[in-house]
């Protein structure tokens, strides 16, 4: 959708007059309007906050008995501790609920640490309410801690010794720290994992005592931890398949016989094995037994998923129109030397790309890689350049928590039709490579982290290719979080092909630029080779995006941005064009909604840019 205004427009008086803070003016009104509980919660807020003295000196206004207590232990008791809003029937019905009371909160404060407290009930004349006062006491600390340890850690070498130490060092509640039950707790628990998470799956805690002296408000600790026998790993016990050979599953396995038994080596097997498309439900673990701690079994229970699945799928953006897919797996459909192959299969249909997908791929072995045969045809109109392009490629791929990497060999022909000029055929034998690495707290809802990407390739014309070039590409994204909810997000991308002439190269080895995830601003691919009346792609990229991101609610925020950049044929034409505007964000349960207005620095218009998908 695109907007012009022959005088200035809305957004440019906004920027003139008010800068930044217009744009968010106006973004919060459009909030308001689809989410009008916002107003809501800024009023709520507000009040809250104004209301924070009065809370401070009893629970509620109508409650029949006011508290007092320091700020320090106030919060705890109104959280657990419920006072009556209704009067007392009688005296004895306010006598228990002072004495269940009082031991509650001796009880709630004992766990923090608060040993002593004096708590009282004061009346006053009548018609006033009455006061509990607390006054909790001195606060007790740590002043001793004892770890002994028994069983096979304990005997007398360099390395045990080492551990134990470090075990020690560990320990989080050490002298003069204050004492709470919820860290002493946690603290051994630690203790023990820790000290359980390499060879000594059977250990546990043989005493544990925390010795209070109330009077002097401090606290001697003493735990004594038996590590049990060193553990080996032994065989597999695996149960649940039926369709599928074991050879499947003891691929995967990180580990060899006879080895000394490491937790962090049982929850990879297992993970590697949950991320496979074969099973639906993985359980990997052992039975710490000490009788059979030389050759402990590891019990593999597995659910097998449904072989065959088909998923449906519906979209709109404005860079490519409404979209609809249809997509078809099959995760055994050729056993090949008792492994299962992938097949993956997709039609998508969108206004102006169509795509028609295929891809054979063997499962990941245990250092995650697999290889793929794979083949896609695909038509585009987009600014007045069709295009009809076949593609096979030959790839190795591997995927970890944070790296994706692939290598390989890909045969494209492309049939270029510009507008207004000569059609043109492109053919490309290309090998190509590609990495990505990602470290973000959310894939789908990024507020911290960073993703960076590198691609290159290229192909020669003496092997299937019309001309000699080479293909590079970057990108990087950055998010940083400001305050409790905001985040700043930074983009760049750069790409140049080296080539005499971008002629006889095909599309995806050039580079077009605008849309969504681009330019804002600017039409999607809007940006490039003026070819006829089409355009066409560049040997040269390069773009940026700024962008603030508010969130008002959980689900609803508000961004404004900044987006430049530019592709041409060489870096001489090269010529940024700069867009800024504001948009809407939702965290929509079928994803990221992202609905932008953006106005073009050089001619003033006004794009919109939306996008969302739902799949089925």
């Amino acid at each position: 959708m695109v907007l012009n205004y022959s005088t200035q427009s809305f957004i440019s008086l906004l920027i003139h007059f008010y800068g930044v803070r217009g744009l968010f003016i106006t973004l919060l009104i459009v909030l308001c309007a689809f989410n009008p509980t916002a107003i809501t919660v800024v009023a709520a807020a507000q009040s809250n906050q104004n209301s924070d003295k009065e809370t401070e000196t009893e629970t509620k206004s109508d409650a029949v008995i006011k508290l007092s207590a320091p700020k320090s232990v106030k919060k705890l008791i109104k959280q657990y501790i419920s006072f009556p809003e209704e009067p007392f029937v009688n005296d004895t019905a306010r006598a228990v609920f002072v004495r269940k009371t009082k031991e509650e909160i001796r009880e709630l404060l004992a766990t923090e640490g608060y040993f002593t407290p004096t708590i009282t009930l004061e009346d006053h004349l009548a018609g006033e309410k009455p006061v509990l006062k607390v006054a909790p006491g001195k606060r007790t600390r740590v002043a001793e801690v004892t770890i002994e340890f028994q069983g096979d850690l304990a005997t007398d070498t360099a390395e045990h010794q080492e551990r134990m130490e470090q075990l020690r060092a560990n320990w989080p509640l050490i002298p003069r720290k204050f004492f709470r039950s919820a860290v002493w707790e946690e603290a051994k628990a630690s203790l023990l994992s820790n000290l359980a998470e390499s060879e000594y799956a059977a250990a546990q805690i043989v005493t544990s005592e925390a010795e209070i002296d109330p009077a002097a408000a401090t606290a001697k600790l003493k735990v004594v931890i038996d590590s049990g026998p060193v553990f080996y790993f032994g065989d597999l016990q695996i149960s649940g398949l039926q369709r599928y050979d074991q050879g499947l599953v003891t691929s995967y396995v990180p580990f060899q016989k006879g080895e000394v038994y490491r937790r962090d080596q049982i929850l990879a097997f297992q993970a590697a094995l949950q991320n496979l498309p074969h099973f639906s439900s993985v359980s990997v673990s052992i039975d710490p037994d000490i009788a059979s701690h030389q050759a402990t079994p590891i019990n593999v229970i597995l659910t097998e998923a449904r072989a065959q699945r088909i998923g449906v799928g519906v979209g709109y953006s404005t860079n490519t129109g409404a979209r609809g897919e249809l997509n078809y797996r099959h995760a055994n459909l050729i056993n090949f030397h008792n492994q299962p192959l992938n097949f993956i299969s997709l039609l998508r249909y969108e206004q102006k790309r169509q795509t028609l997908f295929a891809r054979l791929e063997t499962i990941p072995d245990r250092n995650r890689y697999l290889f793929s045969l794979s083949a896609k045809v695909e038509r585009t109109d987009i600014e007045d350049l069709k295009t009809f392009s076949q593609r096979v490629s030959f790839n190795r791929e591997r995927t970890t928590e944070t790296m994706q990497s692939q290598y390989g060999l890909t045969w494209q022909r492309e049939e270029r039709s510009p507008a207004g000029a000569p059609d043109t055929v492109s053919e490309a034998l290309v090998l190509d490579s590609w990495w990505r690495y990602r470290n973000v707290d959310n894939p789908l809802f990024a507020r911290r982290g960073h993703i960076s990407e590198i691609r290159f390739g290229g192909g020669t014309q003496y092997v299937l290719s019309k001309r000699d070039f080479v293909r590079m590409y970057a990108r990087h994204q950055h998010w940083w979080p400001i305050g409790e909810r905001d985040v700043l997000y930074l983009r760049a991308e750069l790409g140049y092909t080296i080539a005499s002439s971008r002629l006889g190269i095909p599309q995806e080895y050039l580079f077009r630029a605008g849309g969504i995830n681009s330019v804002r601003g600017h039409n999607f691919l809007s940006l490039g080779v003026t070819e006829g009346d089409a355009i066409v792609g560049g040997r040269t990229l390069g773009t940026g995006t700024l962008e603030y991101v508010h969130w008002f609610t959980e689900n609803w925020g508000g961004a404004i941005f900044t987006d430049v950049g530019d592709a041409t044929d060489s870096w001489k034409s090269f010529d940024p064009s700069v867009a800024y505007g504001s948009g809407i964000r939702w965290r929509s349960p079928a994803g990221p909604l992202a609905l932008d207005l953006a106005r073009r620095h050089d001619t003033g218009a006004l794009h919109v840019h939306l996008s969302i998908a739902a799949a089925f």
